[in-house]
């Protein structure tokens, strides 16, 4: 509770009359904290139906197709050089419209730009080739 004291001589000083919110907020706080402690602890479990064992291994081994990128930007497909992005791409819809899509294995030069290896795997998804990994990766590791 605070006061008021003026600095005037005779006459009565004024009392300031404001409720001490201190034992309200002291009540609020416990009220809170048996609420916390009585609520239970709400257990959020997502219940999935996860296969048992392996999976059999496929009958054919699909086809592995190696796309090397050199430093300089040159493409090789299988050891063979690709002339250009043209036929890259024609390539690479052969390999898309099969039934059973060869699996396509892009290993890029440590020193190619990204841009190349970028150029490669948006062409793959243009025409449709969806079975594209990168290798070679512990290249880049120190």
């Amino acid at each position: 509770m605070g006061m008021n004291v003026s600095s005037g001589g005779g006459s009565e000083p004024e009392v300031m009359v404001d409720i001490n919110t201190t034992p309200l907020i002291d009540v609020m706080l416990v009220l809170l904290i048996m609420l916390i402690i009585t609520i239970p602890i709400q257990m959020h479990a997502v219940k999935m139906n996860l296969p048992v064992g392996n999976p059999p291994p496929p009958l054919v081994q699909p086809e592995v197709v190696q796309i090397d990128i050199d430093f300089d930007g040159t493409m090789m497909w299988n050891g063979v050089v690709v002339p250009g992005q043209a036929a890259l791409e024609a390539k690479l819809a052969q390999v898309a419209a099969e039934p059973v899509q060869a699996e396509i294995h892009l290993r890029p030069n440590k020193l190619v730009p990204y841009k190349d290896v970028a150029a490669v795997m948006a062409a793959a998804e243009r025409v449709g080739a969806t079975k594209i990994g990168l290798i070679g990766n512990e290249q880049y590791m120190q």
